[in-house]
């Protein structure tokens, strides 16, 4: 099915994209892993190699293609080489958070805010998580006050990705007191006096992946700052959320592709008992399971891509592919560790890395237990 969704453009963009991570990714991710943080140039890479920013206008300095096929490429070979805290940055750039400016920005903001994104001069973050705030949107209590021009904006963000190198944060704020009706996004830039950035928090996984705590004591952000109308913030956030939640499905799907072509390697090449050990009968079976498992879960993924390019992809729908995406990842990768033994358990070992770097996806985005709820009221129930 993936011969019928992709075109011989892609895949010439594919391999390109795989060429990328090869040299300017796998060489450097262990070396980022311990310093706990991605090299800022990566961005700049990534944007001199066409691999920011494709909805963007010319005029804005990008290629202006809206067509989400090239944005799961990317997500999908950094995923399938066992790199996502690296592709992390870049999924969370063209998928979940330039939809915003695309789609709410005024001329004059896409004029100041687009170009920077498409070389990668600007890196761009989404905060919505509180402290005591996780799923529920509508409990956010960050309040941006108006005053004249500006807004006054205190309060607290946390797990943010992206949250140490972010030029633009777009943040979800209160303005209003309704819960629904009354959030507003704000873009707040670097150096704003009042923000502040807490440590980059340590995760079992994604070691690469800059996350963190953010703070706004008494900040003003300009009026101009104000993405899209005031106290509309909340249905723009919901409105993004299916895409947003596919994109993780098709990471998720790609590094259980990646995991498993690894482990097929190694039970071809590790021997026990003076035979490979995929030979045994129960390894063998195991296997087939996961083969078969991610083969269905690709042609469903797929099936989504294809809607979502049509425009026809629904919020449950999204919430199933990213859903069962993720819980296929979490498994293909405990039970391929599992395949590899004690040496699975070592950090040298990519299945090590998958293995934790997983974990989150069933997390972000929604949790699978809101996704669950999704799908139960779209049945009615």
């Amino acid at each position: 099915m993936a011969a019928q969704v992709y075109d011989s453009e892609h895949v010439l963009f594919r391999d390109m994209v795989r060429v990328f991570v090869a040299r300017q990714v796998l060489p450097k991710i262990e070396e980022w892993e311990r310093a706990g943080i991605i090299d800022r140039s990566f961005y700049l890479d990534a944007g001199a190699q066409g691999l920011l920013g494709f909805g963007v206008e010319e005029k804005y300095g990008g290629p202006g293609v809206e067509d989400f096929r090239f944005n799961a490429i990317v997500g999908e070979e950094f995923s399938r080489a066992l790199v996502a805290s690296a592709g992390l940055g870049l999924t969370l750039q063209n998928d979940i958070v330039l939809p915003y400016l695309l789609g709410l920005a005024t001329d004059e903001q896409k004029a100041r805010w687009l170009p920077g994104t498409v070389c990668g001069q600007t890196v761009l973050a989404v905060a919505m998580t509180e402290p005591g705030t996780g799923s529920d949107l509508a409990a956010i209590r960050t309040r941006a006050v108006r005053d004249g021009d500006w807004y006054v904006v205190n309060g607290a963000k946390t797990f943010i990705s992206s949250g140490q190198h972010a030029d633009l944060v777009i943040t979800a704020v209160r303005t209003a007191d309704d819960p629904h009706r009354g959030l507003s996004l704000l873009v707040i830039e670097r150096g704003m006096p009042g923000f502040e950035r807490g440590r980059n928090l340590e995760k079992i996984g994604l070691h690469a992946q800059d996350t963190s705590e953010l703070s706004f004591t008494d900040l003003r952000v300009p009026v101009a700052n104000l993405l899209g109308e005031e106290n509309a913030g909340f249905y723009a956030l919901v409105r993004n959320l299916p895409q947003e939640r596919l994109s993780i499905a098709v990471s998720g799907l790609a590094a259980a592709e990646g995991v498993l072509a690894q482990t097929l390697i190694y039970v071809k090449e590790r021997t026990a008992f003076g035979q490979p050990i995929g030979s045994f009968q129960h390894n063998k079976f195991v296997l087939a399971e996961l083969a078969t498992e991610v083969d269905v879960a690709r042609t469903f993924v797929l099936d989504c891509l294809v809607e979502h390019l049509h425009g026809e992809l629904t919020a449950a729908r999204a919430a199933k592919a990213k859903y069962w995406a993720t819980e296929l990842q979490c498994s293909v990768a405990d039970r391929c560790l599992q395949l590899h033994g004690g040496y699975g358990y070592m950090r040298e070992y990519p299945v090590s890395r998958a293995f934790v770097d997983g974990r989150i996806q069933k997390i972000y985005g929604g949790t699978n237990e809101i996704m669950k709820e999704i799908i139960g009221r779209d049945l009615g129930l």
